[in-house]
């Protein structure tokens, strides 16, 4: 029997999670767990590259957590883990950054557009690729699902593993992209230019996956439409009504076509209410299974078991990336 190719993946533990984040990314988690070797983090590491409330921070990590769990990512299959609490993601990720170079670093589009226009930035926000890249490399992961945003943070992934390679020996296995066969890319319900994001300031941008579903079916009343009427999938001339209906087509399990066969000749009016059921039907479930889990208290054996089994790995590669490097040992 073959080994199992092995994955990586994670999402920071800042802002409430999305039902983009569940299109996008959770539900594809749950999918790969039975076909690979996972490993899904939450990256409160990152999280910190922008000042957060402690007492936010510990909540937010909790709740991607459990929002892991609750959407059926299975602890007996996949590893569920904070990426702090394996120490080696730290100490890598400062040996990564030391084979970086700055004007690579200054040229990842992410730190650009986080930057752009303030007076002072700080060096976490300029240092997160190469942090990105020891999450990655600590597993000796395969594949990586990654969206459009991630890209370029994953070429610069393989770069360094090639270049540490290169410079002592083969060490590093070289990550592939994974493009999941399903996971949309979901839009802001005010502007279908941008991303649905969970760090807006606008609450009315997006639906948290804990939303209720009073506040879901006021916030699909609101979302922006296209002038002029018809349910028809055309991002280039229609993106709004097109991000509402890759949304309900998600929600649904159907096929845009589908969605445009079933409200053919309706206006935005019905297609939204409707909209909002599908939405709220999803995310019932998942909701009622976050709250069993969060009262039950499971979340934190569940995070020390994963911490466990991704630690075993990291702690492998760690000392053969150090060892390799010329690092002394300590004895005892």
């Amino acid at each position: 029997m073959s080994e199992k190719l092995r994955v990586l993946s994670g999402i920071q533990s800042s802002g409430r999670l999305t039902i983009g984040n569940y299109i996008g990314a959770m539900k594809n988690f749950v999918e790969l767990q039975d076909e690979y070797d996972s490993y899904y983090m939450i990256a409160d590491l990152h999280a910190v590259t922008v000042p957060q409330d402690p007492a936010d921070l510990r909540e937010q990590t909790e709740m991607v957590a459990a929002l892991y769990a609750a959407v059926g990512i299975d602890p007996a299959k996949a590893a569920i883990f904070v990426q702090s609490h394996v120490h080696q993601h730290a100490e890598l990720g400062w040996l990564m950054t030391t084979l970086s170079y700055m004007g690579e670093l200054e040229r990842m589009t992410q730190f650009k557009d986080k930057s752009a226009g303030k007076d002072a930035v700080g060096a976490g926000l300029f240092v997160y690729p190469p942090l990105m890249a020891a999450d990655i490399l600590l597993y000796q992961a395969h594949l990586v699902p990654v969206g459009d945003d991630q890209k370029q943070h994953l070429e610069l992934t393989r770069d360094l593993a090639g270049r540490f390679n290169h410079r002592y020996g083969e060490t590093f296995r070289v990550p592939e992209p994974f493009i999941p066969k399903s996971g949309a890319r979901i839009m802001s319900l005010d502007d279908a230019s941008n991303k649905m994001s969970k760090s807006s300031p606008l609450a009315g941008s997006y639906i948290a996956m804990l939303d209720e579903p009073d506040v879901i079916r006021k916030k699909i009343a609101r979302a922006k439409t296209d002038t002029g009427m018809g349910i028809v999938f055309d991002p280039q001339n229609k993106p709004e009504i097109s991000n509402l209906m890759t949304i309900y087509a998600s929600c649904a399990g159907i096929t845009l076509d589908e969605v445009q066969a079933r409200y053919e000749g309706q206006g935005y009016g019905a297609f939204k209410k409707d909209l909002a059921e599908q939405v709220v039907a999803m995310l019932e479930p998942m909701q009622k299974k976050y709250a069993e889990i969060r009262s039950s208290g499971a979340i934190h054996d569940i995070l020390r078991d994963g911490a466990e089994k991704a630690a075993s790995i990291a702690e492998k590669t760690i000392r053969q990336v150090k060892e390799t490097m010329g690092f002394l040992s300590p004895r005892n």
